[in-house]
């Protein structure tokens, strides 16, 4: 158990350190962090705090709104430090901290202080995200795969992320893998402040609760993990590093899905090492057909097998002159879904507000929620990718 003091006050420090003993750490801010995610950045990889004791001097706004941010979001509690305990008690009881401490109080009245904050934690027990917490089960690394560009892929993760996170608040995060060109955050009309290469780097990269605060939230509750600003701040995001941020990720929430770079990059065969769940995009035409067939073999012959697994099959229409059966007769195996070609999705697309989150009743929007039944329900999936399974070895091309 640790308590953190941010404090310049060295009376103060000296106060919490001989109140707490060998593991009360300081840190000296200027200005005042005002959130989690600004102090973890403060902290460089230092335990994350079991009782903060905050003294913000001239930036109280700022250390109320940390008070809240670390009571509320991680159930760490706060014992603020001020003279001006009469004037800002209905504020602090606000923001949740759990005691308040004069400057020049005796070491006993903050020891005692410490003490109660120490015990609320303790019958509270560790907030998920925190360290210490149980871990909770793994969560589903859904991936989102094509054999090449134009396909319309992104709009199906996106889709399929959103859908997720309105059926359950909090339960599922986006990440944009396509290294290079990824463009999650322009469908998702997000502006974030943190991307793919600020968390694959740095305190989010060894810590999930530092993580968790870099994340971009989506007005419908899906968190995002957005692709690069610029190709070249993407190359220093290594395959391992992508693996080990989805690995944290799944730590944190029930369902992981990831956009990835058409083809099978090096980045895409660290993801599915990791996968549960394979979703396959594919368009009508013979080339994105081809491409299809092409990457189920070299899935096969490279031995990665999943259980679970899904082919979608966009820009539907009878005048493209290839029908379903002759889709199914080339790859090998079933198509599940089949999105029909909708002038729907462009204008989606550049308003940057997917369809699920429209509640469009669209052909293609009911396929789309299909799919987010199809993931959600996990036993059926498996089932699914059962009889996926023995409908390709029935025609040798598994």
């Amino acid at each position: 158990m640790s308590a953190l003091v941010v404090s310049r006050n060295p009376r103060v420090v000296s106060l919490v350190q001989q109140s707490w003993g060998p593991d009360a750490y300081a840190l000296a801010a200027d200005p005042f962090p005002p959130s989690v995610q600004s102090l973890m950045s403060e902290l460089e990889g230092a335990p994350f705090p079991t009782v903060a004791v905050l003294d913000p001097v001239e930036w109280m706004q700022d250390g109320l709104s940390l008070a809240a941010d670390l009571d509320q979001s991680f159930g760490v509690p706060v014992v603020l430090v001020t003279d001006r305990a009469n004037e800002l008690g209905l504020a602090a009881m606000r923001a949740g901290v759990r005691d308040i401490v004069h400057p020049m109080a005796p070491l006993e009245e903050m020891k005692q202080a410490l003490e109660r904050a120490a015990s609320h934690a303790a019958s509270e027990g560790p907030q998920p995200g925190a360290p210490g917490a149980a871990a909770p089960q793994r969560g589903k690394v859904v991936t989102v795969a094509s054999p090449k560009g134009g396909v319309g892929k992104t709009t199906v993760s996106t889709n399929l992320a959103v859908g997720l996170a309105m059926r359950e608040p909090n339960s599922t995060v986006l990440v944009d893998l396509d290294i290079h060109f990824g463009d999650v955050a322009t469908a998702l009309n997000v502006a974030p402040e943190f991307t793919l290469p600020d968390m694959a780097h740095g305190p989010a990269s060894r810590d999930s609760v530092a993580l968790k605060s870099y994340l971009t939230q989506h007005q419908t509750g899906l968190f995002v993990v957005p692709g690069s600003d610029s190709p070249a701040a993407a190359d220093a995001v290594s395959p391992k590093e992508a693996g080990n941020l989805l690995n944290m990720l799944a730590d944190q929430f029930k369902f992981v899905v990831v956009d990835t770079s058409p083809g099978l990059s090096e980045h895409t065969l660290s993801v599915l090492d990791q996968t549960d769940i394979l979703v396959l995009v594919t368009s009508l035409d013979v080339p994105g057909v081809r491409g299809l067939r092409k990457e189920l073999d070299t899935l096969r012959d490279i031995s990665i097998v999943l259980d679970s697994r899904a082919v979608v099959l966009n820009f539907m229409h009878p005048s493209r002159g290839i029908s379903v059966a002759d889709v199914e007769a080339s790859i090998g195996r079933k198509v599940d879904l089949q999105l029909p070609q909708s002038n729907a999705v462009p204008i989606s697309v550049n308003q940057g507000k997917p369809l699920l989150q429209q509640g469009s009743r669209d052909p293609v929007a009911k396929q789309l929620k299909a799919l987010v039944d199809l993931v959600a329900a996990g036993d059926e999936v498996q089932a699914k990718g059962r009889r996926f399974l023995d409908f390709a070895k029935k025609g040798d091309k598994s």
